[in-house]
C-alpha cells in the first residue's frame, strides 16, 4: 500500500504542474495591463507611469514569462499566494476564512443527497418496474434537469417569502443552513439515485447473489449483506466527484442565498478584478479535487479487495 500511495502521489505531480501553468496563464487573459490595474486599484486618480513601473518591477512583470512563472511558482510552493487587492490580507487568509462555510454547505448537500438517494435507489432496484421504481425514475429525471439556481429561488419564494418558516439568506444557525443545503442535496440525490439503482441491479444479477438466494437467505440479507457493499464501489467514486462538483457548484447557490463562502469571495473578486484571489481560488479548488480523488482511490480498495494496489 505504501508503494501505491507513493506512486499515486508521483503521478499527480504532472497534473498539479499543468494546473499551475493554467492558473498562472489566467493573468495573461485579463484585458489591459495587470500592473496598471493593480497600481490604480482603490485609487480615485490615475497612477503615474513611475508607479506602474514600480508595481511591474515589484511583481516581476518586467521579466520574460518563463521567469515570471518560476517566480510565481516559487512563492506558491512556499505557501505565498500574494495579498488581496481589496482587503490587503493574504490570499491564504481569505481562502481559509471562507472555506469552512463552503465545506459546510457542500457536506450538507452531499449528506442530504445520500439520505434521499440510497433508500430510494435500493427500493427502486429491488422492486424493479414497480410503481416505486417508476416514481423514483421520474424524480431522478426532474432532479437532474432542474437548474440549482432556479430551484433555490423557488424554495426561497415558498418557504421564506410565502410561508416565512426559514430565512432567505445569510449564514447563522440551522435554519439558515436548511434551504441552501437542500437545494444542493436535491440535485445531487438525482444523480446518486440513478447510479445506486443501476449498480445494485447489476450486482443482483451476479452468480453469487443467486447462490445466496438458493441457500434460502431472506431477500433483506441478500441485498444488504451480499449485494449492497459491492454495488457501492462506483458510488464512492461518484461521491468524490460530486463533492468536488459541489465545492465548485456552490458558487451559484452562495449567490442565491448570500452564503459567505468561497463562491461569494470569488464572485466579489471577479467583479473587483482582484487577480491574486482569483488565481489562488483556481489553484486551491483544483488541489482539493486532486486530494479528493486520491482519497476516493483508497476508499475503493477498502470496499472491493479485488482492486489491487499493484495494478
Amino acid at each position: 500500500m505504501r508503494h501505491y500511495i507513493v506512486r499515486r502521489l508521483t503521478s499527480l505531480l504532472p497534473v498539479i504542474f499543468g494546473v499551475s501553468l493554467i492558473t498562472f496563464g489566467l493573468m495573461g487573459l485579463v484585458p489591459g495591463d495587470p500592473a496598471e490595474i493593480i497600481a490604480s486599484y482603490g485609487k480615485e486618480t490615475e497612477p503615474g507611469q513611475e508607479q506602474i513601473e514600480a508595481v511591474r518591477e515589484d511583481l516581476g512583470l518586467d521579466q520574460p514569462l518563463p521567469l515570471q512563472y518560476l517566480h510565481w511558482l516559487g512563492r506558491v510552493i512556499r505557501g505565498d499566494l500574494g495579498d488581496s487587492l481589496r482587503s490587503g490580507r493574504s490570499v491564504w487568509y481569505e481562502l481559509t476564512t471562507h472555506l469552512p462555510a463552503t465545506l459546510q454547505l457542500a457536506t450538507g448537500g452531499l449528506v442530504i443527497g445520500l439520505f434521499i438517494a440510497l433508500p430510494i435507489g435500493i427500493l427502486s432496484a429491488v422492486w424493479r418496474d414497480s410503481v416505486v421504481d417508476q416514481i423514483s425514475r421520474v424524480l431522478a429525471l426532474l432532479g437532474a434537469s432542474v437548474p440549482s439556481f432556479w430551484l433555490g429561488t423557488i424554495l426561497v419564494l415558498f418557504f421564506a417569502v410565502r410561508l416565512g418558516w426559514l430565512p432567505s439568506m445569510g449564514r447563522g444557525g440551522l435554519r439558515h443552513f436548511i434551504l441552501p443545503s437542500l437545494t444542493l442535496g436535491l440535485g445531487t440525490s438525482a444523480v446518486l439515485m440513478r447510479l445506486t439503482r443501476a449498480n445494485l441491479l447489476e450486482v443482483l444479477g451476479e452468480q453469487y447473489v443467486r447462490t445466496a438466494r438458493a441457500k434460502g437467505l431472506s431477500e433483506r440479507i441478500v441485498v444488504l449483506r451480499h449485494a449492497l457493499k459491492p454495488s457501492l464501489l462506483p458510488l464512492v467514486t461518484m461521491l468524490g466527484l460530486r463533492f468536488g462538483h459541489l465545492l465548485g457548484g456552490a458558487i451559484v447557490i452562495e449567490m442565491v442565498f448570500a452564503w459567505p463562502g468561497l463562491g461569494m469571495l470569488v464572485i466579489d473578486s471577479i467583479l473587483g478584478r482582484d487577480f491574486p484571489v482569483i488565481q489562488g481560488f483556481a489553484l486551491f479548488i483544483t488541489l482539493l479535487f486532486v486530494v479528493i480523488n486520491f482519497v476516493v482511490d483508497l476508499a475503493c480498495r477498502w470496499l472491493d479487495p479485488r482492486v489491487h494496489y499493484g495494478t
